[in-house]
């Protein structure tokens, strides 16, 4: 079960990766393929609301009564889940003007999204040091069990699922690096 969560770690390191290309074209002051970025930050708001929060509200749920005196790390790492998640949808609005031909200040959108990825990033590497070893910790089997039941179907469906509904993002993740976790 860990080992799922490591791989969704590493996909969703993929995604984060592709977004930063998008951000460095930006950056480097040239347009970016925005359709792209939409579909990137489609994913991972769909993926954080389908996948995240029911897998952080079980784990959260179980080492409140497991462990109580982990609520500080998991209080702590759900605040800053609500915090990402909320600068993604900011991020997204913005996606949407740009989309629209709106004037955006892309200095500033590509700051933003700079700021977004660094936060997602650091999200991960805390979950992977201070989440995992706490479930690894005290979980028994029914509560691997449990988190396996809200994990979803297997990367590699993920994945085929992503070819089909954006074969561009698909390609985007395939030729990307291998993610480092």
């Amino acid at each position: 079960m860990l080992n799922q969560l490591r791989q969704d770690h590493a996909n969703m390191a993929r995604m984060l990766h592709v977004l930063q290309l998008k951000q460095k074209t930006l950056a480097g002051g040239e347009r970016p393929n925005f359709q792209l970025v939409r579909e990137v930050v489609d994913y991972i708001l769909d993926y954080m609301d389908g996948f995240t929060l029911p897998l952080e509200e079980i784990c959260s749920e179980r080492l409140r009564e497991r462990a109580p005196e982990c609520d500080e790390v998991t209080e702590r790492l759900s605040r800053d889940y609500r915090a990402l998640r909320a600068r993604l949808k900011r991020l997204s609005n913005d996606l949407d003007m740009i989309l629209m031909d709106a004037v955006v200040p892309m200095d500033c959108f590509a700051e933003d999204l700079k700021e977004y990825l660094e936060a997602h990033r650091t999200y991960l590497r805390d979950e992977r040091e201070q989440l995992f070893p706490l479930i690894r910790e005290h979980f028994n089997d029914g509560d691997l069990e449990n988190l396996a039941k809200a994990l979803p179907a297997g990367a590699s469906a993920e994945l085929e699922r992503l070819q089909a509904a954006y074969p561009e993002l698909y390609a985007e993740l395939r030729d990307a690096p291998e993610p480092v976790t």
